[in-house]
């Protein structure tokens, strides 16, 4: 028996504006020890994701070289969930952002992230937003009972990219 393909649910496409206006929304940071272009080179790389952000288990770039607005990846995580992506911005060494476009999972209506690099005197200062619009009473519920822990759980995600980063500029 052939396996079968997962059903996929359509999201909103939103666009930037979302980001800031989202029902739920969630800010880290971290600062980094490496250049904005290094740090550009680590989020073009789909084999970093999994390494820092641990629910990501595949990143695959679906759009040909070279990225930009549109650029489109799939992503795969934890509890098989997959998410068709598409580029909203895409400023090399200062900004990228993007959204899902269709999920495996029917519980956001609307995902987008963003990051935005700021270089410093010993690195650059990372600003990573994720935004959500869960599907539902129940979605948004749950999301409100457990947004301290998600708060908790992407602030630690930044807190692994800084480690990584620090370990790949140590190996080069």
């Amino acid at each position: 028996m052939a396996p079968s393909t997962p059903r996929t649910y359509p999201c909103e496409h939103v666009g930037l504006d979302f980001i800031d206006s989202a029902p739920f929304r969630f800010v880290s940071t971290v600062d980094l020890a490496i250049t904005p272009e290094q740090l550009f080179e680590v989020l073009s790389d789909e084999t970093s994701w999994p390494h820092w952000a641990t629910v990501i288990t595949d990143v695959e770039w679906t759009s040909p070289l070279p990225r930009g607005v549109g650029t489109t990846r799939t992503v795969t995580m934890r509890g098989n969930i997959v998410g068709d992506e598409e580029f909203l911005a895409w400023e090399p060494f200062l900004h990228m952002a993007f959204r899902f476009n269709q999920s495996t999972s029917n519980a956001i209506t609307a995902f987008a992230e963003d990051y935005r690099v700021v270089e410093t005197p010993t690195g650059c200062h990372l600003t990573w937003v994720m935004a959500m619009k869960p599907s539902g009473l129940a979605g948004r519920l749950g999301m409100t009972m457990g947004k301290p822990v998600m708060g908790w759980l992407f602030q630690r995600f930044l807190h692994n990219l800084r480690r990584y980063t620090d370990e790949r500029l140590r190996a080069e």
